[in-house]
């Protein structure tokens, strides 16, 4: 049987600046044209990660071959294979927006024939429609987002890290811009993704974990919600300007794991299916219950914010 060809492979990863260790003996795989996505709260180590592999940090020990080629081959090789969009600094506010495909070409080494030929495909591929000569600065926040996207992918690279790319943006522009993305993955592109919401992360094949500097889970969304809640979730749906004495009596009660507020509603953790049955029947019907399956935000709050509860 042949050997999977991985898109990214990383083995025993660690990143130390003096003494605080930002990585620490990670590793990991993402297959050619996946959807991969990085999830940790902040300082978790998931930009520092990111920024290895795509040849801005000198790792501390361990390994890592990002489209076949590993550190030894050479910044600038491992650059022409790999795009990279963060959620600042990818653009100049000062510049127009021909400036800025230039200046990102001339980074490359991109031919003035190649520059114009991938502009105007690229421009085409993100619906992008602005003159060029407007300064960035002047362009609406998810328009430098897209601007940002074509950029990172002037030199046609393999693998394309995105840094958060949706924060500040509109939920209408996010929607747009995860539409690239899968677009961007059946074309081929290996997208490898950060991202502070949790919705955005259901559109991910495959999704690790990460919790100070370690991967703690890595799986499919939906078998992480299986691994991570194999018990029955609640939610309880408090009358408006009700009483919420009985959640708080919830809290103490032994028969119920935890319970963690979702805006006005409450998730609750059974652990004891039989108990929780009494405990229902004598609950206010103001309560209003019923079971549901777990969300991404459930296993995030779970498994990296608090641990297993």
């Amino acid at each position: 049987m042949r050997k999977q060809a991985w898109a990214v492979e990383v083995k025993e990863l660690t990143i130390r600046f003096g003494d605080f260790t930002a990585v620490d003996n990670i590793s990991f795989a993402v297959k050619p044209g996946e959807i991969f996505g990085f999830l940790g709260a902040n300082g978790a180590g998931k930009t520092t990660t990111i920024r290895t592999l795509c040849g801005l940090l000198v790792p501390t020990s361990g390994s890592a071959r990002v489209a076949g080629l590993d550190f030894k081959s050479g910044v600038q090789a491992l650059k022409s294979k790999v795009g990279y969009m963060s959620q600042r600094f990818t653009l100049y506010n000062d510049l127009t927006i021909s400036e800025n495909m230039a200046f990102a070409a001339s980074l490359r080494k991109l031919k003035p024939g190649v520059l114009q030929s991938r502009t105007r495909e690229l421009f085409k591929f993100v619906e992008f429609d602005y003159p060029v000569k407007t300064l960035v600065k002047n362009l609406p926040g998810g328009i430098k987002q897209q601007l940002s996207l074509a950029a990172s992918l002037l030199h046609n690279p393999e693998i394309v890290f995105l840094d958060e790319p949706t924060a500040g943006v509109s939920p209408v522009i996010r929607n747009k811009f995860w539409a690239l993305i899968r677009k961007l993955a059946r074309a081929g592109k290996t997208m490898f993704v950060t991202t502070h919401y949790l919705q955005e992360a259901e559109e991910c094949n495959r999704i690790a974990l990460m919790r100070e500097g370690r991967i703690i889970a890595l799986d499919t969304p939906q078998r992480l919600k299986t691994q991570a809640f194999p018990e029955p979730l609640i939610e309880i749906n408090p009358e408006v300007g009700g009483s919420r004495q009985w959640v708080e009596k919830l809290k103490l009660d032994p028969r119920i794991g935890c319970i963690q507020p979702y805006g006005r509603r409450y998730h609750v953790l059974i652990q004891n299916q039989a108990g929780w049955k009494k405990v229902a029947r004598t609950m206010p019907k103001s309560l209003k219950t019923r079971p549901i399956q777990p969300s991404l935000e459930d296993v995030f709050i779970r498994l990296v914010e608090g641990g297993r509860t």
